[in-house]
Order: C-alpha cells, then sequence, then structure tokens
C-alpha cells in the first residue's frame, strides 16, 4: 500500500473556510480520479511557532504507478486550484510513504 501524504500548515483566518471546501470539493475531486480507495483527514495537536494550524491529509493507493498516473493526469490541475482558493494562506508538504 502506497499512502500519499499531504501536510499543510494553513492560517487559522482561513481555517474553517479550507477545512469544509477540503471535505466538499478538494478530497471529493482528488478521490474521484479512481486512483486512491481511501482518504483520511488529521488535524495535528499542537500549534507552530507562527500560529498556522496543520492538517495532515492521507490517500491511500495499491501501487507507485497509480500515483505516478495521479501526478501525471490530474495533480497539476487540482493543486492549482488550492493555489487559486488560498493563495499565501499556507505552506504544504507532501511525501509518499510505502506499508512495510
Amino acid at each position: 500500500m502506497i499512502l500519499y501524504n499531504v501536510t499543510v500548515n494553513i492560517d487559522p483566518g482561513v481555517e474553517k473556510e479550507w477545512i469544509k471546501w477540503m471535505k466538499e470539493v478538494h478530497i471529493p475531486e482528488v478521490m474521484a480520479t479512481g486512483i486512491f480507495h481511501e482518504n483520511k483527514l488529521f488535524k495535528l495537536l499542537h500549534m507552530e511557532e507562527d500560529g498556522g494550524v496543520n492538517y495532515s491529509v492521507q490517500y491511500f493507493t495499491d501501487s507507485i504507478e497509480k500515483i505516478h498516473e495521479y501526478q501525471e493526469k490530474y495533480a497539476n490541475a487540482l493543486q492549482e486550484d488550492f493555489k487559486q482558493k488560498f493563495k499565501d494562506r499556507y505552506v504544504i508538504f507532501r511525501s509518499l510513504l510505502q506499508q512495510v
């Protein structure tokens, strides 16, 4: 199993709007690609020194090939939507993990 983890530090001023948009728009759009079979959204239980709030958005799939397909076909457009919606109100870090 492959975990595509997206860690987001979001400005508290847009946190509620971001959560709503993630749950109602962005995550459903990512799942609609058919690449991932499960997702989870977690809030990290500590505050950053800059006052931002951290979340981990986790998407699960079966193979690295599916991740490559996601990156080639879908990631750019979905990430651009994210950038346009929240502009300079976040910092993001993406990682891939393989279950052992």
